[in-house]
């Protein structure tokens, strides 16, 4: 009883020392041993739910300052242009008055878009069919781009290669091909456009998926790519900083995109529903126009991405929910 009663003397002296903020810092830590319990369950989903309704929070009042006005005259070049959140792009780009230059891989559908930014009226707009697949494509992509448009304040990237075989198959030629498309083709555009992103002090926009940040099964080599894609990203933020270069980068975090291609290549597997174009479009444009470093879309992605490093097993818990197993390892 005199130790317990010391005890309790020492304990009160170190909270008066520290004050009442400090008080915090001194609480004990659980430290969890390999022995240990799994975490309760229902506090993981309190805490989801917690930062679920903070993150709501910020996402509706937050003042992002977005002018479309800012966005007229703009020169963009803009890739995986013919479908999708690609396609939307274009038309929001198109209507806010931005000279364009788009590229996809199948000219007849990128014609169609091009048609349809005139209607809009975009005051310049430009197309050349490319295929990502191809290492000496951005060189001549940039080149065309500059030339059209005597410089670039913006290059988003957007384009993907995805289908039924490429996203499922583990194989080192499908990985090859996957990594040229996904990220390599990227970095490539990067680093050619930069100089004249330099220049206008311009931004860079790339559109990524969830799997960049959260891995998850059947989807091992697009997976790698889109990490890759996060951490070359984020380790060229910081070397801009460093070396005072106003180049803006805005990682974009999708779903699904909703177009045939990527639709296709997860029939069966995954229950989770494609991110609708004109709304995940207008994120990313708004996002891209601010200079945010993020934009997520849907808003709980950011959830998940958080979810990584905090609560694993509801993070798998999630994950599973979206996927269809059975399906997915029959493929």
């Amino acid at each position: 009883m005199e130790e317990r009663g010391q005890g309790l003397e020492h304990l009160h002296q170190t909270k008066a020392q520290l004050g009442k903020w400090g008080w915090l810092w001194a609480s004990p830590v659980p430290v969890l041993s390999p022995t240990a319990e799994p975490a309760d369950p229902g506090l993981a989903m309190k805490v989801l739910l917690l930062t679920g309704l903070g993150a709501l929070f910020f996402s509706y009042y937050w003042d992002d300052n977005f002018d479309p006005a800012g966005l007229q005259g703009a020169r963009v070049l803009l890739t995986g242009a013919s479908a999708g959140i690609g396609e939307e792009l274009a038309y929001l780009y198109a209507r806010l008055g931005a000279h364009l230059v788009l590229t996809a891989h199948t000219e007849a559908l990128l014609q169609k878009v091009v048609g349809n930014c005139r209607k809009l009226g975009a005051p310049k707009v430009f197309f050349i069919a490319a295929d990502m697949a191809s290492p000496e494509v951005p060189e001549r992509l940039v080149r065309f781009a500059l030339d059209k448009l005597g410089g670039l304040d913006y290059l988003v990237l957007n384009h993907l290669g995805a289908t039924p075989s490429g996203t499922r198959s583990r194989s080192v030629q499908a990985t090859r091909w996957l990594l040229q498309v996904n990220f390599l083709s990227y970095v490539q555009l990067t680093s050619l456009a930069l100089p004249s992103l330099t220049d206008s002090k311009g931004s860079l926009v790339v559109v990524s998926s969830l799997l960049g940040h959260v891995p998850t099964s059947f989807s091992s080599p697009y997976s790698a790519a889109k990490f890759a894609l996060d951490g070359f990203f984020g380790s060229l933020r910081r070397e801009l900083d460093v070396q005072d270069v106003n180049v803006a980068i805005t990682m974009c975090v999708l779903g699904l995109r909703d177009r045939a291609s990527t639709a296709e290549g997860v029939r069966g597997v995954t229950r989770a529903k494609a991110a609708p174009g004109p709304k995940a479009a207008l994120a990313v444009i708004r996002g891209g126009a601010t200079r945010a470093p993020g934009v997520f879309y849907p808003w709980h992605f950011h959830l998940l991405c958080l979810l990584r490093g905090w609560l694993p097993h509801p993070r798998a818990w999630f994950i599973r929910q979206e996927l269809n197993v059975t399906a997915a390892a029959a493929a």
